[in-house]
């Protein structure tokens, strides 16, 4: 379903701020720490996929995507058609 350019803005903002949130948690550690793929806190990984999830319903598309290969393919040619 795609949605409405500020329904998608609405769930953009709070998606982010979420994200903003849990990093002001761990504010002693640096983007490397917070990012590493084994250590990163559960929290952020959650707020980071309800973030994905918003951005891909935005486009329309079912989630979970399908893998991260046809998620980038997908935008792509989005992007394409942009710069055509």
């Amino acid at each position: 379903m795609l949605l409405s350019f500020h329904v998608s803005q609405l769930l953009f903002f709070k998606t982010a701020q979420a994200i903003l949130d849990v990093r002001e948690l761990y504010l002693e550690a640096s983007l490397a720490d917070l990012y590493d793929e084994l250590t990163m806190s559960p929290e952020l990984r959650k707020a980071h996929i309800a973030n994905d999830k918003a951005v891909w319903e935005a486009y329309g598309r079912a989630w979970p995507f399908e893998d991260e290969t046809a998620c980038v393919a997908y935008l792509m040619k989005l992007y394409q058609k942009i710069v055509e």
